[in-house]
Formats: structure tokens, sequence, C-alpha cells
């Protein structure tokens, strides 16, 4: 949970395996007040240098600018260590997704409605 002026928002990003790969679950709002908690969570996976990084997205519920451009520092630093990123939003996750499209943000993160099972590219 995070605080938010005077009131608490529920947030949490959660360790996980998805498919054998480290993941992060990331619950409820992704906006300026937590995007810095999934910065550290990603950089804190990626100094242990993993093959595959999972980030999904399904539990959240609103993202922001800020939230998305962590996403996009989270897909160029996980390119530069060499390790294969994908972000998972099902297209049933409206909300997430309406932000996805508008700022056309397949472009630059890898985005998939499900994970994969086979180990993706580097990039997107």
């Amino acid at each position: 949970m995070t605080t938010r002026g005077d009131r608490n928002v529920l947030f949490d990003i959660e360790r996980s395996s998805v498919l054998g790969r480290p993941g992060l679950r990331v619950r409820g709002e992704l906006d300026i007040a937590t995007a810095p908690q999934l910065t550290d969570a990603v950089m804190s996976l990626l100094s242990q240098a993993p093959r595959a990084l999972v980030v999904d997205l399904t539990p959240t519920t609103f993202l922001d600018s800020s939230g998305a451009r962590t996403l996009a520092f989270a897909a160029r630093r996980a390119r530069a260590a060499g390790t294969a990123l994908e972000v998972v939003c099902p297209r049933g996750n409206r909300a997430v997704w309406l932000v996805l499209d508008l700022l056309e943000l397949q472009a630059v993160v890898p985005i998939v409605e499900s994970p994969t099972l086979s180990e993706p590219e580097v990039g997107p």
C-alpha cells in the first residue's frame, strides 16, 4: 500500500516466476507515486543478470505517463543488459491498454497478452 496525500492506494509489486523466468506482478495503480517502486524492482532483478524478465500488468488497474515511462526505461535497461523483457497485459485490461495504445508503447516495449513459452528476443 502506498500513501498519496491523505489516502492510501493499493499498490504492490510481487516477485514471481513466470514459465521459469523471473517476474514482477504489478498490482494496483502504476503512476507517478508508484513508478519509482517498479524502477527499483526492475533494477534489482536486472542486477542478477537474468536471461529474461517478465513484468505482468494483468492486475494493474491504472497506468499514467510516469508508469509508461518506467516501462520504456525497463525495456531500454533490459536490452542494454542483454535480458529479454516481456510485458504481459491482456487486452481485457482496457484501462492499461488505453494508455499503451495512445502512447504507442508497443514500438519500444515488448507487450504480449500472455506469457510466451519460448524465450523472447531481446528488444521489441
